[in-house]
């Protein structure tokens, strides 16, 4: 049997290095549109995505094709790369070495 999609949601949580205000308002949106072209890119799907100037939140239902930790490094490592590439922050951007992530399974009705 072919699987899609899981019916198993991950809020991922990313925080910037130090804690440090990195991400401003004028660049947030387009840092969110980066990270969910990453995400749905990826054979997965985002939900909500929202960038606080030292984190980032999102939840997505990944691929199994998949593990957390595998979508979660190719997000911090192209968003990062993306945010120093395009100059969107001032000094070096990078993400903390560990992330969070939270499981949610969709219950219907």
């Amino acid at each position: 049997m072919h699987i899609k999609f899981n019916n198993l949601y991950t809020h991922f949580i990313f925080v910037t290095l130090n804690r440090l205000p990195m991400i401003n308002e004028e660049n947030r949106e387009r840092i969110e549109k980066y990270i969910t072209g990453i995400v749905n890119n990826n054979d997965s799907k985002m939900y909500a995505i929202y960038a606080n100037p030292e984190h980032v939140h999102f939840a997505v239902s990944r691929s199994p094709k998949l593990s957390e930790e595998i979508l979660a490094t190719m997000v911090a490592d192209s968003s990062a790369r993306f945010i120093n590439e395009n100059k969107l922050c001032i000094g070096r951007f990078a993400w903390q070495e560990s992330a969070a992530a939270f499981f949610c399974i969709k219950v219907r009705c």
